[in-house]
């Protein structure tokens, strides 16, 4: 081998990253310990950004293009590597070619429920998860605090560091955007449009990546909200108590309930769950304290505290019932009666 071919071989020449690939994100150019020669080519394609790196330092960046290596074209280097006579030798420097395409359908998800305060429910837990699309759009900040110096760093390295990440970004957004856990459940795609805009300048600013699409594909909550929101919503279209029971106490009639006793079984169930709407504000009923009881009544009478222990309602409810002149109740000394037939007239209308 001549002096020429073997120097000639110490050098590189040629710097490019032919991608074939669909999962790539940064790839460091092999050197193998060569020095790049002055006048070296440096390709650079369309969706590819090459950045430089000397002793540890962000030198020149590089947009899609065929660029000769001479001083003018990389003063940064230039400076770094202090040059007094302009780049007339070859010299060592890593080179990293950052991939800026839209990579698309990228999964993130709570491994475990987020807390968020919420108007209606107080504090609840929340689990969701959905699909995101995104793209470099700082290679010098995302190869400082994503990538660092992995020589070939992959979408699914990617998905590892970052899940955790973007679930804390979509938790922030979604306390600084204050959504009521009935929107988060009912209104995916508009969240999830509505939430980038405070999505995106976290990510940019701490990763160097922009979120061009984030989808909230589910959000969860615990069993009990479901219910207390199932709940919300059957009193919405029902209106007040009175209503709620008649419209229970007709549902048990047309299933063949026969007598107080077995109607009174039948809408139990309904008159609970009205007991923890009233408790959640979702409509009024004036409230009196109850009186304290007094013997058992005879068999054809009821007690306040009789009929609510049937219908899964208060006491108190009762009583402001009667006061309120929708349920009749005679008065017996201090205590109420209640008979069977006032109570089915009640449940009836």
């Amino acid at each position: 081998m001549s002096l020429m071919n073997y120097l000639k071989g110490q050098f590189l020449e040629i710097i490019q990253f032919q991608d074939d690939s669909r999962d790539t994100l940064v790839w460091r150019f092999p050197d193998e310990d060569k020095e790049v020669k002055r006048g070296a080519q440096l390709i650079v394609r369309e969706s590819q950004v090459a950045q430089f790196i000397y002793l540890g330092q962000f030198g020149d960046t590089f947009a899609p293009g065929k660029h000769d290596l001479v001083t003018d074209n990389i003063p940064i280097l230039s400076t770094l590597k202090g040059w007094k006579y302009g780049l007339e030798s070859p010299f060592k420097a890593d080179v990293y070619f950052i991939n800026t395409r839209l990579f698309t359908g990228n999964k993130w998800g709570t491994s475990n429920p987020v807390m968020m305060r919420d108007p209606d429910f107080g504090i609840v837990r929340v689990r969701a998860f959905g699909t995101f699309d995104f793209r470099i759009s700082d290679p010098k900040l995302f190869l400082k605090e994503v990538s660092g110096s992995d020589h070939h760093f992959r979408l699914d390295e990617f998905a590892d560091t970052m899940r955790s990440r973007i679930v804390s970004v979509f938790t922030d957004a979604l306390a600084s955007a204050k959504v009521p856990v009935l929107d988060l459940a009912t209104r995916y795609g508009e969240l999830g449009e509505a939430l980038l805009p405070l999505i995106n300048p976290q990510t940019q600013s701490k990763y160097g990546i922009e979120i061009t699409s984030f989808i909230l594909e589910n959000a969860s909550v615990p069993p009990e909200v479901e219910q207390a929101i199932d709940k919300r919503s059957s009193m919405s279209a029902i209106g007040n108590l009175n209503d709620y029971v008649k419209f229970q106490m007709a549902e048990g009639m047309s299933k063949g309930g026969t007598g107080v006793a077995g109607s009174a079984a039948e809408i139990a169930m309904g008159f609970g769950m009205a007991q923890q709407m009233m408790a959640q504000g979702a409509f009024q009923v004036a409230s009196t304290a109850p009186s304290a009881t007094t013997a058992a009544p005879a068999l054809d009478i009821l007690t306040p505290a009789q009929v609510a222990q049937s219908l899964g309602v208060s006491e108190a409810d009762v009583i402001a019932s009667i006061e309120a002149g929708d349920l009749k109740g005679k008065k017996i000394g201090s205590q109420y009666r209640i008979t069977p037939a006032a109570l089915n007239e009640f449940l009836a209308h």
